[in-house]
C-alpha cells in the first residue's frame, strides 16, 4: 500500500490567491488543521491554522511566511512513511508529489486511520498480548515460533521503545481468543507479560481511542 492509493479526492489545495479566511472555511468543513498551497503543479508548502491566525485571515496565503515549507511524501512511499511524517510533524494532511516533485494530491490523517481500522489485523477476531523484553533479547522469529507451537498465528505486531531504549514493549495480535496456553508458553520461556486483552476489551479500547481522536480532529 503506497501513498498514491490513499489520495483524497474531496479536498482541493489552496492557490496562492486564496485568503486565510477561505482556507479556514475549508479546514472547518473537512475537520483538518492544515492545507497545501500549490502553484499550478508546484507544491509551495503547507499552511496551518496557526499560520493564518498569526498573519491575518484576509491576506492571500501566497504572502504568508510558512512554518512548514517542505513536508510531503512521494507517491510510491509506503503508508508507514506517510504515518511517520504525519506523526513527526503533527499534521492532519500530508501532500503527495511524484518523482519530479509535481503535486499529486494529499493524504488525510482520518483516511489513513480508517484504512488501518478496516485492515484485516484489526477486524479479524483474536486477542492481544503485550510483552516487555530487553532490547538485546528481542527476536520476532522466536516469539512467532512460540505462538505457532500452540497452533496460532500472529495477525499483527509492533514495537515501542522505553525512554532509556533498553527495553521494548512488543504488542502482538493473535488469531485466537483463548490464549491461556500461549501465555503459559511465554512464561515457560521467561517472557514478561505486561498485559493481555481479549477481543472485546481490545476492540472497546481501540474504538474509544479512535472516537477520541476523531472528536479532537473535529474540534
Amino acid at each position: 500500500m503506497t501513498a498514491n492509493t490513499l489520495i483524497s479526492n474531496n479536498i482541493v489545495p489552496l492557490r496562492t490567491s486564496d485568503t486565510g479566511r477561505e482556507a479556514l472555511s475549508i479546514m472547518e468543513e473537512f475537520g483538518i488543521g492544515h492545507l497545501p498551497i500549490v502553484n499550478n503543479t508546484q507544491l509551495l508548502g503547507v499552511i496551518s491554522e496557526e499560520d493564518i491566525v498569526q498573519q491575518g485571515i484576509d491576506e492571500a496565503v501566497g504572502s504568508y511566511d510558512l512554518t512548514m515549507k517542505h513536508p510531503y511524501v512521494k507517491e510510491n512511499d509506503h503508508i508507514y512513511e506517510v504515518m511517520r511524517l504525519l506523526g513527526e510533524s503533527y499534521l492532519t494532511i500530508i501532500p503527495v508529489v511524484d518523482y519530479e516533485d509535481n503535486y499529486q494530491g494529499m493524504v488525510v490523517l482520518e483516511d489513513l486511520l480508517q484504512f488501518f481500522a478496516k485492515a484485516g489485523s484489526f477486524t479479524e477476531p483474536g486477542s492481544v498480548i503485550v510483552l516487555e523484553i530487553a532490547k538485546r533479547d528481542y527476536s520476532l522469529s522466536e516469539i512467532s515460533r512460540i505462538i505457532e507451537s500452540e497452533n496460532a498465528a500472529i495477525l499483527s505486531s509492533f514495537v515501542t521503545t522505553s525512554l532509556d531504549y533498553s527495553v521494548v514493549d512488543v504488542t502482538i495480535k493473535i488469531n485466537r481468543q483463548n490464549i491461556q496456553n500461549i501465555i503459559a508458553s511465554f512464561e515457560r520461556f521467561n517472557y514478561k507479560i505486561k498485559g493481555t486483552f481479549q477481543e472485546s476489551d481490545y476492540s472497546d479500547a481501540l474504538k474509544e481511542r479512535y472516537d477520541s481522536l476523531m472528536n479532537y480532529l473535529n474540534v
